[in-house]
């Protein structure tokens, strides 16, 4: 977004959040840091500015580990959980391929260093290993919150 004055950029791009959350173009997860960066072609502070001036306005939260969003939509919980769920409702058995970090990134909306945040904490607690074929591979099935 070229603008002669980068203090008005942030301003821009918060009022065309604003319309597109309006509009329903977006309704949950907001992009990632990196890709509103490139979309509007500004800088980390500017883009970080700008959902500063939203979060205020109460019409975007910040979920530690899982991004943006807008207020009162989403899944709240740590992104681990929910990846974790994928190990429960998809239906994986031990041995099947987990999938990629792109694959969650896409999935969850959410960066890769969340992501890689998450494979690391399920490979901590022996769910997930890299296998033979250089991909993560399911190692253990989570416990039920009943079974527990």
């Amino acid at each position: 977004m070229p603008q002669a004055s980068p203090r008005g950029t942030y301003l821009q791009i918060s009022e065309s959040l604003r319309r597109k959350i309006a509009a329903g173009e977006i309704s949950e997860g907001l992009p990632s840091e990196a890709e509103l960066m490139s979309t509007y072609g500004v800088g980390r502070s500017t883009i970080g500015r700008a959902l500063k001036a939203l979060k205020t306005d109460g019409v975007i939260e910040s979920v530690q580990g899982a991004g943006w969003y807008v207020t009162g939509t989403g899944d709240r919980r740590p992104l681990v959980e929910r990846v974790t769920d994928l190990l429960r409702v998809d239906g994986v058995q031990v041995g099947d391929a987990f999938p990629s970090e792109k694959e969650l990134c896409e999935r969850f909306a959410v960066s890769r260093t969340a992501v890689r945040s998450a494979i690391a904490q399920m490979e901590g607690r022996g769910l997930i290993a890299m296998g033979t074929s250089r991909r993560r591979e399911v190692r253990a099935l989570p416990i039920t919150a009943s079974g527990s």
